[in-house]
């Protein structure tokens, strides 16, 4: 008989093969898992304030922040001020933050069609 438990460990781990998997994936792009959520969410709508990051990426500030920092350092990203509220700052793909998305989505698409066909 299957549990609760059972159930909730299974998706666990099937999490996080997948997320070992993207991993390893992107690695020779010198992206992580982590850092494709943020990219993604870029390039779904441009220009969300950090604080948007963390909700639609279900993560905390501080992870985000950290992601944003190593992402801002590559070019990939550019935080500027806010237009409406002085305290937040919106978050932009740079041009190769665009091209980097591209070609990390690219890479990503066997391994995302591989996950899919379980769910058919």
């Amino acid at each position: 008989m299957t549990t609760g438990h059972d159930m909730a460990m299974a998706l666990r781990a099937a999490y996080w093969s997948m997320h070992r998997q993207t991993n390893a994936c992107l690695a020779q792009h010198g992206a992580t898992a982590e850092q494709y959520v943020v990219l993604t969410l870029l390039a779904d709508e441009d220009s969300i304030t950090q604080r948007e990051l963390c909700c639609r990426a279900s993560s905390d500030p501080n992870t985000i922040r950290a992601i944003l920092v190593l992402l801002e350092q590559r070019d990939w990203i550019e935080r500027v001020p806010h237009p409406t509220d002085g305290r937040a700052r919106s978050v932009i793909l740079t041009r190769q933050g665009h091209r980097t998305f591209n070609k990390l989505s690219k890479r990503l698409k066997p391994l995302q069609d591989r996950i899919l066909a379980l769910f058919s």
